[in-house]
């Protein structure tokens, strides 16, 4: 007797752990939907909506080579002095591993930030990750698409 439920507390243990793993399992579903929320806050300039889908450590890398904070890109997305005009993002690639997601996007926006204009065409690199059942944006990193291209 005892045996017996040694056994059926390990078969409800584990059976309670694969489903536990199998929640964190990340889909290109999930993916897509927290990006299209990331630019929605853009869009509507809803410093709220983009601090939701950010991981708490999220760090956006500059074109410049530099690093941008994630209190800096949510205070950014609800600043009056951020304004788009238009947006599109597009060319979605996703790569899945469990939890994990990196996913290459292409950014297009025209708008003006602190009284310079902008009209970016960009490739976007953008981490994410489930953690908690979440799925999270976890870095971004977009680069200018250039018409000459030099390696590749």
């Amino acid at each position: 007797m005892h045996a017996m439920k040694l056994f059926i507390t390990l078969f409800l243990f584990i059976i309670s752990t694969t489903a536990c793993m199998r929640k964190q399992v990340l889909t290109e579903e999930e993916v897509i939907e927290v990006i299209k929320r990331f630019d929605e806050g853009w869009r509507n300039q809803h410093l709220t909506a983009v601090d939701a889908v950010l991981a708490p450590v999220y760090v956006y890398f500059t074109q410049s080579g530099g690093t941008f904070s994630r209190d800096s890109v949510v205070q950014t997305a609800g600043s009056p002095s951020y304004i788009l005009q238009s947006m599109n993002r597009s060319e979605f690639k996703v790569k899945l591993y469990e939890n994990t997601a990196v996913v290459s996007t292409r950014w297009q926006g025209k708008g003006t930030y602190k009284g310079v204009a902008f009209n970016e065409d960009q490739r976007c690199s953008i981490t994410i990750v489930k953690r908690n059942n979440k799925a999270e944006i976890l870095t971004e990193h977009c680069t200018p698409i250039k018409g000459n291209r030099i390696f590749h």
